[in-house]
């Protein structure tokens, strides 16, 4: 398939209220659960080296003072815990429909741990059909634990899984088809893309983007992205691509809108350019270490405003 279309130059009278919005919904601080902080704030920082405009994190408020720390440009939206420390499931989705409404697309299970609030989360960001979404990490996991989930999806979606998370999502679809595999990777995401009608990017070395009808397959990349956090960056350059450059969804099935210049793009293409943008972000990094490995996940992300501007087009 030909290579990911090139992206609008930055118009001079741009602000950081029209540059685009995404909203990260992760983190964790349960009793009993690994303390997460670090995921959702990568998400956000990746979002913003990607040149959106605003990035507003919601994470549990034990938390929240720590999350926004490590990304102090971003902005803090507190979720509500008991006594327990995890989430109050109602208050999260009170605080998702707000980002829904005031974002250009929501990053939705970086560091989010488990349990009601995170399946709870992750339904309602596929339910909803205002924003789009980029669903990750533990939002994949709670979603696949539910039943029948595939029905629940009715928004435009972007899941992101590891070949883990990507059998857990095919294991209900019964979806044979090895995720690890190169003989059946491409299958595999085209048919869970088909089941779920959503963009699937399988990741790992050659991550395959599919629409279930279009399929690419990344030629980039480097073994220093086998690191914890680079998922948590992938996830923030995807998002903020879609809140930038996404065009607004069809009226109706079948009845096109007229391409605004300044969001050119589907859910597909957006993945492909955050994939690409990734993976030669990790090989810049390597290049300029002369390293194969010892990459942290933010460095990654500082090297993608660089990688995004040799994507752009005149």
């Amino acid at each position: 398939m030909d290579a990911p279309p090139l992206l609008p130059t930055r118009a001079r009278d741009s602000h950081k209220g029209t540059a685009g919005t995404v909203g990260v919904i992760g983190g964790c601080a349960g009793d009993g659960q690994a303390r997460m902080v670090g995921a959702p704030a990568l998400a956000a920082r990746a979002a913003l080296r990607a040149g959106a405009g605003l990035a507003k994190i919601a994470s549990p408020d034990r938390i929240l003072t720590e999350v926004i720390g490590l990304c102090p440009s971003a902005t803090g939206v507190s979720l509500a815990t008991g006594a327990d420390g995890a989430v109050v499931a109602h208050e999260a989705a009170a605080v998702l429909d707000r980002l829904a409404n005031d974002a250009g697309c929501l990053v939705v299970g970086p560091g989010m741990g488990s349990g009601d609030a995170v399946e709870s989360s992750a339904l309602r960001a596929v339910g909803q059909q205002e924003c789009p979404v980029v669903l990750d990490a533990d939002g994949l996991n709670a979603l696949a634990s539910v039943a029948h989930y595939a029905g629940e999806i009715r928004g435009r979606v972007i899941v992101t899984p590891h070949p883990g998370e990507f059998r857990r999502l095919a294991g209900p679809l019964k979806i044979a088809e090895d995720p690890t595999d190169d003989a059946t990777r491409t299958a595999a995401a085209e048919r869970l893309a088909q089941a779920l009608g959503c963009v699937v990017v399988l990741k790992g070395a050659g991550t395959v983007v599919s629409d279930g009808h279009r399929t690419w397959v990344s030629e980039r990349g480097h073994p220093c992205l086998a690191t914890a956090g680079t998922g948590d960056v992938l996830a923030g350059v995807i998002g903020g691509l879609v809140a930038q450059y996404a065009a607004a969804a069809p009226i109706a099935p079948g009845v096109a809108m007229p391409v605004d210049p300044r969001k050119p793009l589907d859910l597909f293409d957006c993945a492909r350019v955050g994939v690409l943008a990734h993976a030669i972000a990790g090989e810049r990094w390597a290049a300029g270490h002369d390293a194969s490995a010892g990459l942290l996940a933010a460095e990654l992300a500082d090297e993608i405003p660089a990688v995004i501007e040799t994507l752009r087009g005149a």
